[in-house]
């Protein structure tokens, strides 16, 4: 009965919480006074220093005609939570020390300030974005429209409390970026992810997942379900198997 109902209906409805960026408080003033850089194609959009999304577009027209749609967009649980609850981020400042004579010309100055600009960007890919640029995805290409191929990324899903991503990429037959898009995952949607890998790893069957997590087949049905994934589980075979696990 469950089988032909899951073919002839689907599965339980499963919603995440996602929220537009209208609702993500102070989002809309920053995207309208945050400057735009000569050649700019994309943007790493922060909430309370925690990274929310990357947007990258092939050209700097076209980033110009679409930075405003980013409060459109939607973000994660964690990003809203952050914007609503998260101290206020200090000010980002940069100071030319001219020690020892140091600044003695307009190009003394250039050459110190690229340097500053150099050290801002060391400490944000090895810090600030680190978890972005650093993890491996795996890629599945969805579509082929010419040159184009449109692919989706997921991460790895591990436990280790690093932030996680999903996202679209669009890249040309030399592997040239053209689009760009993540969603940054609560930590409950790695775990559903965490659980669904799991399973998927083992053909969806329980007592080898159960067995490969080191956890009995009871507490592997438990965690399904408070990961409100319980709709995939037939409750009748379960019930069954916890019963027989319980006599034996």
């Amino acid at each position: 009965d469950w089988s032909r109902e899951a073919v002839r209906r689907g599965l339980s409805p499963r919603a995440e919480a996602a929220y537009a960026g209208w609702d993500v408080p102070g989002l809309g003033d920053a995207l309208r006074v945050f400057e735009l850089h000569p050649g700019q194609c994309g943007v790493l959009v922060y909430a309370a220093d925690a990274l929310a999304a990357a947007f990258v577009v092939p050209h700097p027209e076209d980033y110009r005609v679409l930075h405003p749609t980013l409060v459109e967009d939607l973000y994660g649980e964690l990003v809203h939570q952050y914007a609503h609850y998260g101290a206020p981020v200090p000010e980002f400042t940069a100071r030319i020390r001219d020690g020892a004579g140091g600044i003695r010309t307009l190009a003394d100055l250039r050459a110190a300030a690229l340097g500053q600009e150099r050290a801002w960007a060391a400490a944000h890919d090895g810090l600030m974005a680190r978890d972005l640029l650093e993890t491996p995805y795996s890629f599945e290409r969805v579509y082929r429209a010419g040159a184009f191929d449109l692919y989706r990324f997921l991460p790895p899903f591990g436990r280790d409390g690093r932030e996680q991503h999903i996202g679209e990429l669009i890249s040309d037959h030399k592997g040239r970026t053209a689009y760009l898009k993540t969603f940054r995952l609560s930590e409950k949607q790695v775990r559903k992810g965490y659980l669904l890998h799991r399973l998927a790893d083992r053909d969806w069957h329980l007592g080898r997942t159960a067995e490969a997590l080191g956890t009995s087949y009871a507490e592997l049905v438990r965690r399904i379900g408070a990961a409100g994934l319980g709709g995939l589980l037939d409750a009748h075979v379960v019930a069954r198997k916890v019963r027989e696990a319980g006599e034996g």
